[in-house]
Formats: structure tokens, sequence, C-alpha cells
């Protein structure tokens, strides 16, 4: 079997999500770590970047949900001290 650079990268993505889910199980990693949400998004851009080549519409959608999720935890710190700076 011949793997592309895409199928490498979703590879890689799989792994990221699945270490960030590892670490928040095992105690190592809280959810509201900044890094926990960051693996989370990388990982789901790589996934949907190799969909994007042998797409599947469930599996993209998954992915696209997943990642605009971890970018609003990786956002929401930034958008409570905002709204906290002007209160």
């Amino acid at each position: 079997m011949t793997y592309s650079w895409f199928d490498i990268a979703g590879l890689i993505g799989v792994v990221l999500i699945v270490v960030a889910y590892l670490l928040l199980q095992l105690g190592r990693l809280p959810s509201s770590a900044p890094s926990y949400s960051l693996l989370n998004a990388i990982g789901a851009f790589l996934v949907m970047a190799s969909l994007w080549f042998d797409f599947n519409l469930s599996a993209f959608l998954m992915e696209a949900f997943w990642f605009l999720i971890s970018v609003f935890g990786l956002m929401r710190p930034l958008l409570s001290k905002t709204a906290n700076a002007n209160s």
C-alpha cells in the first residue's frame, strides 16, 4: 500500500487527537489547558486536510466541528479577558 502526504497528515492528526484524549483521561492534561485545545485543533485540521483528497462527508463534518470547538476553547480565555476588561 502506498501512502500519500495527505494520508500521513491524517494519521498524524489522529495520533494528536488520541494523545490529547489519553493525556486528559490520565489526568496529565486538564481540558482547560490551551495545549489540549491546540492538540485537538491541529489534529482535526490535519484529518480534514487528508479528507479533502479522499472525501467522506460525515468524517469531514465531524472533524470540522471538532476543529471549531477546539478553536473556541483556545479563544475562550481571550474572550473572557476582553469581557472582563470592558466591565
